[in-house]
């Protein structure tokens, strides 16, 4: 018997045309259904592939569908963060999420780069945890298992200032306890043989992806949260494209 088409669900808030011309592109393989208020988008738009669901509160309705599984997957798309990923965390039953970014840089090297949120990674022992699940998705993505783990500066600058020698202390002890190495400040090295970065914080992570995506010329693929059962791959609104972010959701939910 052949498989069941995969549904993957993804929210349209600001950009409707955008996010329609993405889906477009990648359906066939996965059926897409875009979560939207009524009105905002052209019907006559949506491939065949493509269902609009309409809904006066989109955020809720692609978080319900997801959790119930009436959907495999899910891309926030063009909704709002906060709505969305609060409605996500409520129904998920955490009180945070974790995400990890699968980046790639403009001559086309590909890394994962976690925290990236700014609430994410501020301990050793979440960042255990993200060095965990991470590595399963560098294994399921055919990136190196290696871990990079970065610091506020290289092992010489000891001594200029506190806080450059905790993000240093701080590295050394994640490294040893995560069979990880310290790459210091050097992330244009750590990305060469490193499958999985990780930041030294959510704020200096979320830094980096803005940097490389928005000035630097790379790619963001999506962020899949990474601490719920259900597989939601978090984007921003300014991304230019959406389908690396559906075709990680429907290689995820594989």
């Amino acid at each position: 018997m052949p498989e069941p088409v995969r549904r993957i669900g993804i929210g349209i808030g600001k950009d409707p045309e955008k996010v329609i011309e993405c889906a477009n592109r990648v359906s066939g393989k996965f059926e897409i259904i875009c979560y939207c208020c009524p009105g905002i988008v052209d019907r006559n738009a949506a491939g065949k592939w493509l269902i609009v669901s309409e809904h006066a509160n989109p955020e809720q309705a692609l978080v319900d569908d997801l959790m119930a599984g009436r959907i495999d997957a899910a891309v926030r798309g063009t909704l709002p963060a906060n709505a969305t990923l609060k409605a996500l965390k409520k129904a998920a039953g955490v009180d945070h999420l974790e995400r990890i970014a699968l980046l790639e840089t403009v001559s086309g090297k590909k890394f994962l780069l976690t925290p990236v949120g700014v609430d994410e990674g501020w301990t050793v022992g979440e960042k255990l945890e993200l060095i965990k699940k991470g590595r399963i998705i560098a294994k399921k993505f055919g990136l190196p298992e290696k871990v990079g783990i970065l610091s506020g500066g290289r092992l010489g600058d000891v001594g200029r200032h506190p806080q450059v020698d905790a993000s240093m202390a701080d590295a050394e002890l994640l490294a040893r306890l995560g069979d990880a190495t310290h790459c210091e400040i050097l992330i244009e090295d750590a990305v060469e043989t490193c499958g999985l970065i990780i930041a030294p914080d959510g704020i200096s992570g979320n830094l980096v992806f803005r940097t490389l995506v928005f000035l630097g010329g790379g790619k963001g693929h999506g962020a899949p949260v990474v601490n719920i059962s259900r597989i939601f791959v978090d984007s921003s609104r300014a991304s230019p494209d959406y389908s690396n972010a559906l075709l990680l959701a429907a290689s995820l939910s594989e």
